[in-house]
């Protein structure tokens, strides 16, 4: 049975240092591709899936990321301050009781992609709390634009596993997107951690599931890449 996603979080504390000068007086989440921001992107994606109650975690700058969100009226925006940025597992369990028992969204705030059927709904409908923990946005590697890395994930028997460290390359990309049960968290560490850690618990457990994206991804990481995706993005200025 499906489950009911009714919070999301985005995920906006961080210093976004390969952008270099670009993020010296503006936080990443707030660089714009084709005039719009990208947190505001992303918070679009959230709102077309009919939530209407947001967390986000914020540090560096985050008064400027609090005033640019609270200009919207389409959701209610809830921030969780980080006096140093906790990564990501940290910054989440920070925020848990801000989202809730119930499973949740929790989003980057810098990924763009192209869709016809919106990705978020199909993860929502494809996630099954009996059956899994966690389920993530994978996204293959030849539809990815701005993307150094060698990937992430295979896909075996159904199920997401992590490339081992002895492998070159992977498929699939982690894509910035996933819905986490809030039980997860339960025996984390206090203070800074990433959320890799509850991906490879949920995987070795056999509650890791994934959903792939069906259009373009755009990691949106450095200038040159933020430079890439206004031109490819250029006459599509909803990102998809």
């Amino acid at each position: 049975m499906s489950a009911q996603i009714n919070k999301a979080m985005i995920l906006a504390a961080g210093r976004g240092t390969r952008m270099r000068s670009l993020t010296d007086e503006c936080p990443k989440p707030l660089i714009k591709v084709s005039g719009r921001t990208l947190i505001d992107r992303v918070a679009d994606k959230i709102a077309a899936c009919g939530i209407k109650e947001c967390v986000v975690n914020v540090c560096y700058l985050g008064e400027l990321i609090k005033t640019n969100l609270k200009r919207r009226t389409d959701m209610h925006f809830i921030f969780s301050q980080e006096e140093t940025a906790l990564e990501t597992g940290g910054g989440v369990k920070k925020a848990l009781p801000l989202l809730g028992d119930r499973p949740f969204f929790v989003l980057n705030a810098d990924p763009l992609w192209t869709e016809k059927t919106p990705v978020l709904a199909r993860m929502a409908q494809a996630f099954e709390e009996e059956k899994a923990d966690i389920l993530l946005l994978l996204w293959p590697m030849e539809r990815t634009f701005g993307h150094t890395g060698k990937g992430d994930y295979y896909i075996e028997n159904g199920r997401p596993r992590r490339k081992k460290p002895q492998e070159e390359t992977a498929p699939f990309v982690y894509a910035g997107a996933q819905i986490l049960n809030p039980r997860i968290f339960d025996d984390t560490p206090q203070g800074k951690f990433s959320l890799n850690l509850l991906y490879d618990r949920a995987e070795k457990a056999g509650r890791l599931a994934a959903v792939i994206g069906e259009g373009e991804w755009y990691h949106v990481g450095t200038p040159e890449a933020l430079a890439a995706a206004e031109d490819r993005l250029k006459d599509r200025p909803d990102g998809g």
